[in-house]
C-alpha cells in the first residue's frame, strides 16, 4: 500500500470512553485524532458531529465500553451510523476492552446472551471490521458476521515479568478460577514456568479454598482477563499464601477495578498488580501497589497492519528470543 494512501485514506477518532489510549494508538499509526464532538444532553441523549471530512477514508473509530457501559456502546453506535452516512468506505471498530463479553451464553434458563446481541448491534449499524483485546472467550469472535480480530495481552506481561527476572522453576503462573487455565498456560510458556490452579471456596466458607499444583516456597503470578471488584484475587491470593505461596502477585487485561476493588487489594496479600491501560479509570480508584502496562503499541500495529492489508498474525504471538 502506498505511502499516500496511508497519509491521505485513514483517519483515527476518539469516542469518550478511552481517549489518552486513542491519542497513543494514533501517534503509533503517525496521525494525528480526527476531529469530532459527542455531546450528551441533559436527558441522556447523545449527539455526535464530526467535524471534517471522512468520505471515501477508511475510519478507525477506538472506544473502550467500561463503566459507563451502554453511554459508551451508544456513543460508539452513533458514531458509526454517522460515518456511515458521511461517506466513510470502512468503519472499523477499535474496541480495547469488549464489555457484556462475560455474558457469552445461557448460564441459567431465561437468560440473554448479550454478546451476541452487541455483536449484531455493531454490526447492523455499519461496523464493517472489530479489533479487540483478549476477549473474555475467544469464541465470542463467532458472534460477529464480519472479520474480527482478537489481540492477546499475555505476551505484554511476559515483557513485564521478565524484565525483571521473573522467570523460570522458582515461578508458579496461577489461574485464580477454574476457566482461566488457558491463559495461565500461555503466560507460563513465556516465563519457563510451571502453572497452578485456585479452586475457590465455596460460597459462605471462604477457607474452604484451595491449590491444584505446587507452589509452596515459590513465587506465584496470578493471572485473569477482568479485575473487577477485586474479590477474585483477593480470594485466590490468600488460598496461595494458605498453600506456603513465598510470594503472590498479579496482572489483569482489563482493570475495571469497581468498588470496592481498591480497598479489597490493598489489603489482599498481593505484592504487585499489573493491568493493561484498556479500560481508562480515575486513579482514585487504583490500588496502592497498581503497575499499567499499555497496550497502544500492540493495538497501533493492528491497525496500521489493517490499513495496509498485511496479516496481523505475527501479532498473537511472540518469540520468547524477542524478550530478550
Amino acid at each position: 500500500m502506498s505511502e499516500q494512501k496511508s497519509a491521505t485514506n485513514m483517519k483515527i477518532f476518539s469516542l469518550n470512553g478511552n481517549e489518552p489510549l486513542a491519542k497513543k494508538i494514533a501517534e503509533v499509526c503517525g496521525k494525528e485524532l480526527g476531529k469530532c464532538e459527542v455531546k450528551h444532553f441533559s436527558d441522556g441523549e447523545i449527539a455526535i458531529n464530526i467535524e471534517e471530512t471522512v468520505r471515501g477514508c477508511d475510519v478507525y473509530l477506538v472506544q473502550s465500553t467500561n463503566e459507563p457501559v451502554n453511554n459508551h456502546y451508544m456513543e460508539l453506535l452513533i458514531m458509526i451510523d454517522a460515518m456511515k452516512r458521511a461517506s466513510a468506505k470502512t468503519v472499523n471498530v477499535v474496541l480495547p476492552y469488549y464489555g457484556y463479553a462475560r455474558q457469552d451464553r445461557t448460564a441459567k434458563p431465561h437468560e440473554p446472551i448479550t454478546a451476541k446481541l452487541v455483536a449484531n448491534l455493531l454490526t447492523d449499524a455499519g461496523a464493517t471490521r472489530v479489533l479487540t483485546l483478549d476477549l473474555h472467550t475467544v469464541q465470542v469472535q463467532g458472534f460477529f458476521d464480519i472479520p474480527v480480530d482478537n489481540l492477546f495481552t499475555m505476551p505484554l506481561f511476559a515483557h513485564y515479568y521478565r524484565k525483571r527476572g521473573m522467570v523460570g522453576e522458582d515461578y508458579v503462573v496461577v489461574s485464580p478460577k477454574n476457566s482461566g487455565v488457558q491463559r495461565a498456560r500461555s503466560l507460563a510458556e513465556y516465563l519457563d514456568s510451571t502453572i497452578a490452579i485456585v479452586d475457590q471456596a465455596e460460597e459462605g466458607d471462604p477457607d474452604s479454598g484451595y491449590v491444584i499444583g505446587d507452589v509452596e516456597g515459590r513465587f506465584c503470578i496470578m493471572v485473569d482477563d477482568i479485575l473487577n471488584t477485586g474479590e477474585v484475587f483477593s480470594k485466590a491470593a490468600k488460598t496461595l499464601k494458605k498453600a506456603g505461596a513465598k510470594e503472590v502477585v498479579a496482572c489483569a487485561s482489563h482493570g475495571l477495578l469497581s468498588p470496592p476493588a481498591k480497598e479489597m487489594l490493598d489489603n489482599a496479600a498481593i505484592a504487585d498488580i499489573c493491568i493493561t491501560d484498556s479500560v481508562l479509570t480515575d486513579e482514585s480508584r487504583h490500588p496502592e501497589n497498581l503497575s499499567i502496562v499499555s497496550c497502544a503499541e500492540l493495538m497501533g500495529e493492528a491497525v496500521k497492519r489493517t490499513h495496509e492489508n498485511v496479516s496481523v498474525s505475527p501479532l498473537f504471538t511472540v518469540e520468547k528470543k524477542d524478550f530478550d
